[in-house]
C-alpha cells in the first residue's frame, strides 16, 4: 500500500522557491532542500523529481505570483497611468527588497540561461509576453492621444522592458532607493 504523504506539496514548492530565489541554483543543494522543505530526500524526489526539474517547477510558480501587469495595462481608460505605475512598482519593489533577492526570471537570466536551453526559452518567453503586453498598451495610449504619434510603441516597449529588468539588477545589491526611483522618473520622463 503506498504511504500518503505527510507533507503539503504545494507549501513544499513554496519554500523550494524562495529558497532557490534567495540563494540561486547552484548555490542550493539537495541537502539544503531536504533541510528547508522540511522532507526527506525520497520524497523531493518522488514529488518534484530531480534539483532541475523542482527549479522549473519553482520558476513556474514565481511567475504565477508575480504582478500581473496585464490586468494593470488593460484596464479602460487612460493608458500612460497604469504604465507609470507598473514602472514605479518595479522600482519600489527593488528598493524595499531587503532580502536582496532581485527578480528570479533575471536571476535565471544571469546564472542559468547561459547553459540552459530550456529556461532560455522560458525567460525568453516571459520578456516576449511582458514586451507585447506594454507595446499594445502604448499602441492604445498612442491610439487615445495620450502618447505623441512619433513614438513608436514596440521601440518604448523595448526600453521599458530592458530598463525593468535592469532596476531589478541594480536593486538587487543597491543600499540607496533613491537612485531607482530617480532612474524611474527618468524612464517615464520618454513617455511625455
Amino acid at each position: 500500500m503506498a504511504r500518503t504523504k505527510e507533507f503539503d506539496p504545494d507549501v513544499a514548492l513554496q519554500r523550494a522557491l524562495e529558497l532557490f530565489w534567495r540563494k540561486g541554483y547552484e548555490a542550493t543543494s539537495i541537502a539544503d532542500l531536504v533541510e528547508h522543505l522540511g522532507i526527506g530526500r525520497a520524497s523531493l524526489y518522488a514529488t518534484f523529481g530531480d534539483k532541475r526539474e523542482l527549479y522549473l517547477k519553482a520558476y513556474d510558480r514565481y511567475l504565477e505570483n508575480g504582478i500581473d501587469f496585464v490586468d494593470l495595462l488593460s484596464q479602460p481608460g487612460p493608458v500612460l497611468p497604469a504604465v507609470r505605475a507598473l514602472v514605479e512598482r518595479y522600482a519600489e519593489e527593488a528598493a524595499h527588497d531587503v532580502l536582496r533577492r532581485g527578480c528570479l526570471v533575471v536571476n535565471t537570466a544571469v546564472e542559468l540561461v547561459p547553459r540552459d536551453r530550456v529556461l532560455a526559452r522560458r525567460v525568453e518567453a516571459n520578456w516576449d509576453f511582458l514586451e507585447a503586453t506594454l507595446t499594445s498598451a502604448l499602441a492604445r495610449a498612442r491610439a487615445q492621444g495620450e502618447l505623441a504619434e512619433d513614438k513608436e510603441p514596440r521601440a518604448l516597449a523595448r526600453f521599458l522592458l530592458t530598463f525593468m529588468q535592469g532596476i531589478r539588477v541594480i536593486g538587487k545589491s543597491s543600499n540607496d532607493p533613491a537612485r531607482l526611483r530617480d532612474a524611474a522618473d527618468q524612464a517615464l520622463s520618454i513617455l511625455s
